[in-house]
């Protein structure tokens, strides 16, 4: 049959894919610069940290959508990544844990005590 990059849509998702690869790398790229240079701010990490792993968890699932059930075999790796990817979310520190970091620097005020 014909090849799944041969459809529209497909190409349009790999596109979406490639975009958000690149911003997040670029975004860390940034910080571990802004780190060497020592003019990091802490919140800068979460904000990396947040988008990142967010992002990578979005591109992972799009890729096992388009691979429709064998997204979920063995044999394409594709589940395997994606969970993977739920475990970083976990130990880099949740979504929402990020939010409130930010939420933080940026109204002064601390939601959540240590």
């Amino acid at each position: 049959g014909r090849p799944l990059a041969a459809n529209q849509l497909i190409q349009k998702k790999l596109a979406d894919m490639l975009t958000e690869i690149t911003l997040g790398l670029q975004a860390c790229l940034r910080v571990g610069r802004m780190l060497d240079e020592g003019t990091c701010p802490p919140e800068n990490i979460s904000l990396v940290k947040r988008n990142s792993t967010g992002k990578a968890l979005d591109v992972a699932r799009m890729a096992r959508d388009m691979h429709g059930g064998n997204g979920i075999a063995d044999e394409f790796h594709i589940i395997r990544h994606l969970l993977n990817l739920e475990t970083v979310n976990t130990y880099e520190g949740t979504h929402d844990i990020h939010a409130l970091i930010l939420g933080r620097a940026q109204t002064g005020i601390q939601a959540f005590t240590a």
